[in-house]
């Protein structure tokens, strides 16, 4: 593929901030929680390339069916692949793609399509590499491939805006399937491998029943608490865990927490249950009765469950542990 830009090329990525740049230059665009993808065609050529370098075309066909129907012959585009089940994206249905097998994936990718949402452009529309020029220009480069190419839904431009107050908003807009806002410097250039662009996760509180907890390794003391949230079934079900427990809390506590140790715990999924979080500690947990409530920030919810560890922010005595609810991730 002779498209003057390395196929193994590392993708440009972020560190996180705590909040947004103020000032004129700057860029900001929705977080999109999918799969980075470097796109790559050149004429009937087309690859798609993780952020860890490996290939992805074989996993979503329709993408390179699609990218191949485009008038532009030869473009590598950055961007991320999205999949969207009942109106909201789902990142287990990305992992799901990655399968051994060629007839699954076939089948997948006719029931439950991927979208490609490209934000960033490396190669002019005449086929030279811009990846010094400055953001601005290629986002103008991108904007006219997109006029030129008319792709459809299977293909998108990411909005954005110049405006901090309202990207702002996005932040704590309740409905927005983001996963937060990117800042980008209008001036910077395409930096393969390096930090050079900002983020700011959309961060989302929880009131959870610890419906158990784990010893720390080796320790008599707490180390992690075991959440859960009551769903439909009237049910207790694990839902992640917090393991940001202060050192000096942990000895008062413990103490605490031995005093409410019993069966089962959890009344509905329990850590342990089978699932691709399950590991050989899963099982090695005490129950506890259902009266503690513990206020969470958490980022990231697939299929009903954090998929990173939570922050502890405070104890809720005022909650009753049945009002915490699944209600609470679907709001957010």
């Amino acid at each position: 593929m002779r498209v003057g830009v390395p196929i193994d090329l590392q993708p440009m990525e972020a560190r996180r901030v705590e909040a947004l740049p103020d000032g004129p230059g700057w860029q900001f665009e929705p977080k999109w929680d999918g799969f980075r993808c470097l796109a790559f065609r050149d004429g009937e050529e087309i690859e798609l390339r993780s952020k860890s370098g490996k290939s992805l075309t074989t996993y979503f066909p329709e993408v390179t069916q699609n990218l191949g129907k485009l008038p532009v012959k030869k473009f590598v585009l950055d961007g991320e692949l999205l999949i969207a089940i009942d109106g909201r994206f789902s990142f287990d249905a990305l992992q799901m793609r990655l399968h051994p097998a060629q007839s699954r994936i076939n089948k997948l990718s006719a029931e439950q399509p991927a979208t490609f949402a490209a934000f960033d452009c490396l190669l002019s529309l005449e086929g030279a590499p811009i990846l010094k020029q400055p953001f601005s220009e290629r986002r103008k480069e991108l904007e006219e491939f997109f006029r030129r190419s008319r792709p459809g839904d299977a293909l998108q431009i990411t909005p954005f805006t110049r405006h901090a107050k309202l990207a702002r908003k996005w932040l704590t807009d309740a409905t927005a399937q983001t996963d937060g806002v990117m800042a980008k410097r209008l001036d910077l250039p395409y930096e393969a491998g390096e930090r050079a662009m900002l983020k700011v996760k959309r961060l989302r509180t929880a009131d959870c029943v610890v419906g158990g907890f784990r010893y720390g390794t080796n320790s008599k003391l707490v180390g992690s608490l075991l959440l859960g949230l009551y769903g439909d079934d009237d049910l207790l079900h694990h839902v992640g865990f917090t393991s940001a427990i202060p050192a000096a809390d942990k000895p008062d506590l413990t103490k605490k927490l031995e005093k409410l140790i019993a069966a089962p715990g959890f009344t509905g999924d329990a850590p342990g249950g089978p699932s691709r979080w399950s590991t050989e500690r899963s099982a090695q947990w005490q129950p506890l009765k259902p009266k503690l409530v513990a206020e969470v920030r958490f980022d990231h919810v697939t299929d009903g469950r954090f998929r990173h560890g939570t922050r502890f922010l405070r104890w809720r005595p005022d909650k009753k542990p049945r009002q915490c609810t699944f209600e609470q991730l679907s709001l957010a």
